[in-house]
């Protein structure tokens, strides 16, 4: 499984804009990719602040997200209205996350485009040593 947590700032006044865009990938999303278990977004408690929690069967599916036209589409249109962005991947615990499964690192597969290996080497999941000390 891959599980990560997304921090989105937009720029003032950019608000109904992204989730005006936000809902087009949320639609498409759920509409193409049968590997999507969780795609959530949140609006933090400051103005402009939001909060992403994504989760695949694996990292192929992350990847097949990521590289996905409808993400690609909004690649630009994104990066003129966010200020600030990260992502971290994160385990899901094993008694509290609904039936999610530990994120675990993979190599792309063998027919994986240009993208999808440019997107696995950008943001590759990296196990910390704790996370297998915790694990059932």
């Amino acid at each position: 499984m891959a599980t990560l947590l997304s921090y989105i700032k937009v720029k003032a006044g950019q608000e109904t804009a992204y989730e005006d865009m936000q809902a087009v990938l949320y639609r498409d999303t759920w509409a193409t990719e049968p590997g999507c278990r969780r795609y959530e977004f949140y609006r933090g408690p400051e103005r402009g602040e939001y909060y992403a929690l994504l989760s695949f069967d694996d990292f192929q599916a992350f990847l097949i997200h990521q590289s996905s036209d409808h993400h690609e589409d909004f690649g630009e249109k994104f990066g003129a209205i966010i200020e600030d962005h990260w992502v971290k991947w994160v385990d899901p615990m094993d008694r509290g996350s609904m039936g999610l499964v530990p994120s675990n690192p993979q190599k792309p597969q063998e027919n994986a485009t240009p993208l999808m290996i440019q997107n696995s080497q950008a943001m590759p999941i990296e196990v910390p040593d704790w996370w297998r000390e915790q694990r059932s």
